[in-house]
């Protein structure tokens, strides 16, 4: 049987504020197979989000165990976690994220050359040909618009060929028709990549892509109502 690409045991978070201890993930227990897409809603403050970080090891764990593709994220350093992102993983955030010193070439370029890939340019133009933006290759963020930053920061995110493609309200900032844009190459591009999608969004037409819902509510898993529907 294939280990799965994501397991979480009694995963909790819990952040320190000036008024105390606030649990942000109250025991999550969840798996992701591997090429599975996943879709993570809930309302504001349920910690949707705060779990994709867990995902990723963007945020540690301060309670039970995150894993994978096999590996234990609780038990790396933040150098271990850092290598083990670049090498596995693709992560695309509402903001873009993008340096604004650098053209799109070389923020699509940027992770190859960390990683010390040959011709990390080369695959970064055909990178950014794929998600239709060969032509603002030598373009700064400052002169895009908000759709072409985020292919940019998707071309990004799947350069590296990553086995697991995390996605944070990825069309947050962005109209309707270059939201629907970029859902298609995200889908698209991810399949194309054979990457496991796990994906934050409010929108519920966008999840319903997705092979499975997950749904939470005040830090913890919630049922979804037509699963529920569907067992009675």
């Amino acid at each position: 049987m294939t280990d799965p690409a994501l397991s979480l045991s009694e995963a909790r978070l819990t952040l320190r504020g000036n008024a105390g201890p606030v649990e942000i993930l109250r025991g999550i227990t969840l798996g992701v197979a591997q090429g599975e897409r996943v879709g993570l809603v809930g309302p504001s403050g349920s910690g949707k989000s705060s779990l994709l970080m867990l995902m990723g090891g963007l945020e540690r764990a301060t309670g039970g165990e995150v894993r994978a593709l096999g590996q234990d994220l609780t038990r790396m350093d933040e150098d271990g976690l850092a290598r083990f992102r670049r090498e596995n993983m693709g992560v695309v955030f509402q903001s873009f994220h993008l340096i604004p010193t650098m053209t799109a070439l070389e923020n699509v370029a940027t992770p190859l050359e960390l990683a010390g890939v040959r011709d990390a340019f080369g695959r970064a133009r055909a990178e950014l040909e794929a998600v239709g933006l060969a032509a603002r290759a030598d373009h700064y963020p400052s002169q895009m618009s908000g759709g072409e930053q985020q292919r940019v920061a998707l071309a990004r995110a799947l350069v590296g060929r990553p086995r697991l493609l995390l996605a944070d309200e990825p069309t947050g900032n962005l109209d309707e028709a270059n939201g629907q844009a970029i859902v298609d190459l995200l889908f698209g591009l991810g399949e194309r990549a054979g990457a496991t999608l796990v994906l934050v969004t409010h929108d519920e037409r966008l999840a319903g892509r997705c092979d499975r819902v997950v749904r939470l509510r005040d830090g913890r898993l919630a049922e979804d109502p037509a699963a529920a529907r569907a067992a009675e």
